[in-house]
Order: C-alpha cells, then sequence, then structure tokens
C-alpha cells in the first residue's frame, strides 16, 4: 500500500463553507472514492487554510487521480470545489495537489 500526502491552500476567507461541504461529502463521490483505491483518506486544515491531505492506495498517486478523473461525481466535486482555494481560475483542485515526498514511516 503506498501512503500519499499532498498539499492544497484553501482560501482564508471560505475556510468554514470547505468545512461545511467536507461534513455533507454526496455520498457518489465517496463511492467513487472507494472505487478508485483512496483508503483512509483524511484531509487537515490550518487556520489560515494551508491544507494537508492523506491517503494509502494500492498503486499510486498518479493512478487514483487517472481513476478519479473519469468519474462524474468527481468532476462535478471539483467544479463546485475550485473557488474554494488558491489555484488559477478554472482549474481543478484535483490537479493542483502537490505530493509530498515520505521520507519517514513508523509502522
Amino acid at each position: 500500500m503506498k501512503r500519499v500526502g499532498f498539499l492544497l491552500k484553501v482560501k482564508q476567507d471560505r475556510i468554514e463553507e470547505y468545512k461545511a461541504h467536507h461534513r455533507a461529502v454526496w455520498p457518489d463521490m465517496l463511492d467513487a472514492l472507494s472505487r478508485n483505491g483512496w483508503h483512509n483518506y483524511s484531509l487537515f486544515m490550518r487556520e489560515d487554510g494551508l491544507m494537508f491531505g492523506y491517503f494509502e492506495t494500492e498503486d499510486s498517486f498518479a493512478a487514483a487521480l487517472e481513476g478519479m478523473s473519469k468519474e462524474d461525481a468527481n468532476r462535478r466535486w471539483q467544479d463546485m470545489m475550485s473557488p474554494f482555494f488558491e489555484i488559477p481560475e478554472g482549474a481543478h483542485p484535483d490537479a493542483m495537489m502537490i505530493e509530498l515526498e515520505e521520507v519517514f514511516h513508523l509502522e
């Protein structure tokens, strides 16, 4: 199982609304994540909106993203979430994730 960590930045004035959406993630989006190998998926956020995401997958970050790119629920979710992030206008957040190198792991 590959462990994946990534960073994104939520706009500070949109943090509370962003959190509210994540308290009610659509069931079809949750199903799509599971179908595409996103396990133990968590998001952590600093008060300034810097967010660290973590998940485990059977293959790679690229393969997990590729699978999600074929999901209609993901396209709709990314369209909705895009304005919440400090990314170029019109970009999807999942295309802007910065993967982090794992440098230590204690089992």
